[in-house]
């Protein structure tokens, strides 16, 4: 592998993409170019970030081949496919617009683990919580804990440091009065 020659300019944005670095993946990269460039082994290199040399040689070649810090950054990728479709996302809303007691629970209000439930009796499929709460995310719903209201108390003056106190007269009062 040939020695790669930074300029100046090159080695000034590495050392500035290396503070503005948010990724591990790119500060390790950029790393590594910057100190083989100052001469150090590959396999040193690879063994203070603990990779392997070929990883280092890798990154390496993709710097030069794409010209630059550019290359060091992941490209994107799609991920998994999600199971929890457009047919999720109705029967949850549909689920949503009826009480939990209509399908026998013991509970006025939806959780997650309610909504699991039902949705594994009417489709067969299990989805995670994470997955619900996207979807509850996506549709526009917002999780609140029920407001208990209790009755006022009818004793609550007597309670209170404020309450009106009895009017106590002095000797002077009483004798006039």
């Amino acid at each position: 592998m040939r020695k790669i020659n930074l300029t100046t300019r090159e080695r000034l944005q590495l050392r500035t993409k290396l503070r503005q670095a948010r990724d591990v993946h790119v500060y390790r990269r950029t790393l590594a170019i910057l100190d083989y460039d100052r001469g150090e082994p590959v396999s040193a290199v690879a063994q203070l970030l603990g990779v392997s040399r070929q990883s280092v040689y890798n990154w390496i070649v993709r710097f030069q081949e794409q010209s630059g810090v550019a290359g060091l950054i992941d490209a994107p990728r799609s991920g998994r496919p999600a199971r929890a479709g457009e047919t999720f996302d109705v029967q949850l809303s549909i689920l949503l617009m009826l009480s939990p007691e209509r399908f026998g629970y013991h509970a006025r209000h939806w959780t997650v683990r309610l909504l699991q439930d039902q949705l594994r009796q009417n489709t067969g499929e299990e989805y995670s919580d994470d997955t619900i709460r996207r979807s509850l995310h996506r549709l526009g719903f917002v999780w609140k804990r029920p407001r208990y209201v209790l009755a006022p108390d009818p004793e609550r003056e007597k309670k209170t440091p404020n309450s009106p106190r009895p009017v106590w007269f002095t000797q002077a009062q009483r004798r006039a009065g």
